[in-house]
Formats: structure tokens, C-alpha cells, sequence
């Protein structure tokens, strides 16, 4: 039962008996349909409910699922109770924040991910492709669509936590090919990167590879997005002036607070990694996360800045290949952060082979199956020293900040 705009209370529980075409409400219509007392009831698109002066089909809801009452559901039309306790309700919605609250009581919340790049690739060999080649009258042998052709269409022209973009991609190549069998014209089967450029245009989307830390400051952050897994980049640069601390890349209150927490930790651990505390007042400090166009929120990147801040002010370069994510806090603890699966995966995608993390979200990695993570190895943590302990190369960079630091004997050596 589809329930996207439904905005009539009497859909629900029907109408009276007294009005010209009055008829049961769809629930009771259904389980009519069904002829059973104990069917599977999918109800559709819960968070798309409307509401107007016919009343609130969310509110009549509340009785049809709650399990203390719908043992004797009112339907106005049948006037008698209905036992719906043998039903087994399913509800689906988008975003749950579209929920009246008194209805997400009633209910049990099963949240479910966006498919993961493997997850896509299988569905589409399963389902989605053989789907189309019969909509489109093919054979098998008319369509030769790789695991890695199918791999690529995701990265570069999908962005979706779902496959129904990717469904329509993959409709596009195969009527593509459609055409050539119904015109008997010669052509390949087996469909390379040329074919789908051709057919579906120029890459709508760029695969986010590791770019490589050659100067200190550079850290590979690891984020959660709605369509899946990202990497992202966080610059620290210094330049000589008051200590004043800009900050830049579109980010949210939770990110800038992040960065604010990890500058003081910097400074109340200075000791700790043999900096000059008279650096803190005598440099400024700009933190830049790239692709100012897409907003970016959350406090998985805390241990990233806290790292690129520390990596800029000791000049100690971040080890290569190396990603990291997880929340600080001003005591020097990092703590766990959702998303893990997709980010773990996205950090494989890109070539990562060292990830950070706070050991509490180990139970996530075991999770993950085996050969989708082979060849990453990971780091677990507690405390943000170890963070930077583990992330950071012995030597020194040498340039402007050591220099102007150095002791007299250790300007000699340098000369």
C-alpha cells in the first residue's frame, strides 16, 4: 500500500456508511485482497504522508501499528472491530525526520545503509542487467558487460546511495546495442570504456585517488556521505604573523570546533612534541579542506586537523598512503565515529593502505568481509598523541619555523 500523498483520514479507516460511495478503508480493502488474516502489509513511503482539513492519516496510523491496540481497529464503514495483531506491518521512509514522533514510538527502526561499490557491482550482474536484456528483447550473447565496465560506470557516472541511477545507465548501453542488433549493423558485444563514453557521454563524476603528502600539513581524512564513502584532503599552511587562525572549505560549526579543539590540544601538548610554545603566537595558521562547494559537516574529521596541524607545526611529514578518522576531545581522547563501513571501503578505492582508528570502532571492521578490506592494515586508538605518533614521520622538514627555533648548535649542524 503506497501511502505518498495520502492525505484523507478516511483512506485509513473509512468512510461512514451515511455518504454517497462510501467504501472500507484501504487497510481492510487490502487484507479483503489478500484473503488472509495474517499477511506480510508493506506500507509505502510512511514519511510522505500528507495532511489537510480531511485530518491526519499519520495520526490514524497510530492505531493500525501500534501492537497494544490494533487487536480491535475501528474501520467506519465495517462498524465492528477488526483483529490487525496477526498482520505484520513493513514500513518504509526516506527520512525518518518526516515521522510524526507519537508514530516512531510504535514502531521498530531497522536503518539500512546505502549499497556499498561492491554490493552495486553484484546487483547489477544479478539483476539489473539481465533485467534490461529482457525489456529490450536481447540475449546474452548481444551484451558482454564486465564486473570492471560495470565497476566504472558507478565511479564515474552514479552518485547514489541506490542502483536506480545506475539501472538507467546500464538501460542507456543495452538500448545502445539494441539498436545495432535491430539494424543487423556489425559491432563489439563486449563493451569497453570507448562504448559507454560514447553512448553515455564524458565521465559525469572524478574517482578520488590518493594524491600523495610531499610537504607537511597534508592529511587524508576519511568521510561519510550520503551516497557512501569519500576521501578528503585537509591543508595546514603557516605564514609569519599573530597566531590568528583562519579557517576555510565550507565547513560546519561541528568541523570548525573540531579544528579549535585540536589548535588547543597542540598548544597545552606542545612539551610533548618538543615545539617552542612562542611558535603558537608568532605564526598564523590556515586550515583548508578542499571542494569549497560541497558542504562538509560532522566531527569524524577531528583526529585528520588535529594531525595536519601537528604534522605543519613540527615540519614531520604524514607517513604515505596513510588515512585516519574519528572525534577528539579536549582531554586527548578520540572517540568513535559512524559511517565506518563505506569510509573504510572508500579508503581501500583510493589506494589507502594504512587507516587510523578509534578502537571502539574495531566491531565495525569485523563486520566488513575479509576480502573486501584485504591488503589495508589498521591502527586503533584511544588517545590523540598516539594519533600523531603513528601518523607522523621521524624526520623534520627542514625550513622558516625550525630555523628561527633552533638552538645555536643546532643552526651549526644545519650550516
Amino acid at each position: 500500500m503506497s501511502l505518498g500523498g495520502l492525505r484523507d483520514e478516511a483512506e485509513i479507516r473509512g468512510h461512514r456508511k451515511t455518504y454517497i460511495g462510501a467504501m472500507p478503508g484501504r487497510i481492510i480493502q487490502n487484507i479483503k485482497k489478500a484473503k488472509s488474516s495474517n499477511p506480510v502489509f508493506v506500507l509505502d513511503e510512511i514519511d510522505k504522508l500528507g495532511n489537510d482539513f480531511h485530518g491526519d492519516p499519520s495520526s490514524a496510523l497510530l492505531e493500525v501499528l501500534d501492537p497494544e491496540q490494533n487487536n480491535t481497529f475501528y474501520d467506519n464503514y465495517v462498524e465492528t472491530d477488526y483483529d490487525l495483531s496477526n498482520v505484520l506491518f513493513i514500513a518504509t521512509a526516506n527520512s525518518l525526520s518526516r515521522v510524526q514522533p507519537a508514530l516512531l514510538d510504535r514502531l521498530e527502526i531497522i536503518e539500512i545503509n546505502g549499497y556499498t561499490l561492491e554490493e552495486k557491482v553484484q546487483i547489477a550482474i544479478k539483476h539489473l542487467v539481465p533485467k534490461q536484456l529482457e525489456a529490450h528483447g536481447l540475449k546474452k550473447e548481444h551484451v558482454k558487460l564486465s564486473a570492471k565496465m560495470i565497476e566504472y560506470m558507478i565511479e564515474r557516472y552514479t552518485r547514489e546511495s541506490g542502483v536506480r541511477g545506475l539501472e538507467k545507465k546500464i538501460a542507456a548501453i543495452v538500448r545502445g546495442l539494441a539498436k545495432s542488433v535491430a539494424m543487423e549493423e556489425k559491432y563489439n558485444p563486449v563493451i569497453a570504456e570507448e562504448d559507454i563514453t560514447r553512448i553515455l557521454g564524458a565521465p559525469i563524476f572524478q574517482q578520488d585517488k590518493y594524491q600523495g603528502n610531499d610537504v607537511a600539513g597534508v592529511v587524508t581524512g576519511l568521510a561519510w556521505t550520503s551516497v557512501g564513502g569519500d576521501i578528503l584532503f585537509v591543508e595546514v599552511s603557516l605564514s609569519k604573523g599573530k597566531g590568528r587562525l583562519t579557517i576555510t572549505g565550507n565547513l560546519g560549526d561541528v568541523m570548525k570546533e573540531s579544528a579549535t579543539i585540536a589548535m588547543a590540544y597542540l598548544k597545552a601538548h606542545a612539551d610533548q612534541l618538543s615545539l617552542d610554545p612562542r611558535v603558537f603566537d608568532q605564526w598564523d595558521v590556515h586550515i583548508h579542506v578542499p571542494e569549497g562547494a560541497t558542504p562538509k559537516d560532522g566531527p569524524s574529521a577531528g583526529v585528520t586537523m588535529l594531525t595536519a596541524l601537528a604534522s605543519a607545526f613540527t615540519q614531520r611529514k604524514v607517513k604515505n598512503q596513510m588515512a585516519m578518522t574519528g572525534e577528539i576531545t579536549l582531554r586527548g581522547r578520540v572517540l568513535p565515529v559512524g559511517g565506518i563501513k563505506e569510509k573504510i571501503l572508500a579508503a581501500k578505492r583510493a589506494g589507502i593502505k594504512d587507516v587510523i582508528l578509534c578502537a571502539e570502532n574495531k566491531k565495525d571492521i569485523e563486520e566488513i568481509r575479509k576480502d573486501y578490506i584485504k591488503d589495508v592494515k589498521f591502527h586503533y586508538v584511544t588517545e590523540m598523541i598516539e594519533v600523531i605518533q603513528l601518523a607522523l614521520l621521524k624526520e623534520k622538514v627542514k625550513n622558516a619555523i625550525d630555523v628561527k627555533f633552533m638552538t645555536e648548535k643546532e643552526k651549526r649542524e644545519l650550516l
